[in-house]
């Protein structure tokens, strides 16, 4: 393409402009009614078709020849990694900055060793905290679980003692009742040889 044509075609893309209905279309809305004019002529809405507009660019952003691309390329894969490095700089020098206003004298030396100071006290007593929690837990589960197993004991140990009493007492019942029968039979040999004799 020779440069003329694309000089004439830059500067017809970048004088259209876009009339104010276009924007409805594009937004997806419906078109507006058409309002009477100047003249007294109404024109009926959708009668004219018209072609999207494309946003204009202007030639300045945009590189319109090959030439122009491989020179903002090479622009850029300059000026990318020396600002990376200016920026890097930068946040260095802040940082020695703030760290040499900070020690810089005694007194700010000993503000932020007290500093320091207070944030390692702080995660002490943070720590002390959560270990005294977590041993009242501890203590508590354990608590509980003795006396869930007391409980159990003690239940055990009752229902074994009941079942001893009502044993014993069976075989006292038992062991009654035998000895009546074995007197009453020895009775009843008894009158049996005393009458035979």
């Amino acid at each position: 393409m020779a440069p003329e044509n694309l000089n004439a075609m830059a500067s017809t893309s970048t004088n259209k402009t876009t009339p104010r209905a276009s924007t409805a279309a594009r937004a997806g809305t419906a078109p507006r009614a058409s309002t009477p004019s100047r003249t007294g002529t109404t024109r009926k809405a959708g009668t004219h078709a018209r072609k999207p507009t494309t946003p204009s660019t202007s030639s300045s952003t945009q590189p319109t020849t090959r030439v122009e691309q491989v020179q903002q390329l090479a622009e850029r894969a300059v000026l990318v990694p020396v600002g990376a490095g200016l920026i890097v700089r930068e946040h260095l020098f802040s940082n020695v900055q703030s760290l040499t206003s900070k020690y810089s004298t005694r007194a700010g030396v000993e503000r932020e060793l007290q500093r320091y100071e207070r944030r390692g006290a702080s995660a002490r007593n943070r720590f002390e905290r959560q270990v005294r929690k977590a041993r009242t837990r501890f203590e508590r589960d354990l608590r509980q679980r003795r006396k869930s197993v007391e409980k159990t004991v003690k239940q055990n140990r009752r229902r074994l003692e009941r079942e001893v009493r009502t044993a014993r007492k069976d075989l006292g019942k038992q062991s009654e009742t035998l000895s009546t029968r074995v007197e009453k039979l020895v009775g009843e040999a008894q009158e049996l040889l005393g009458s035979l004799s």
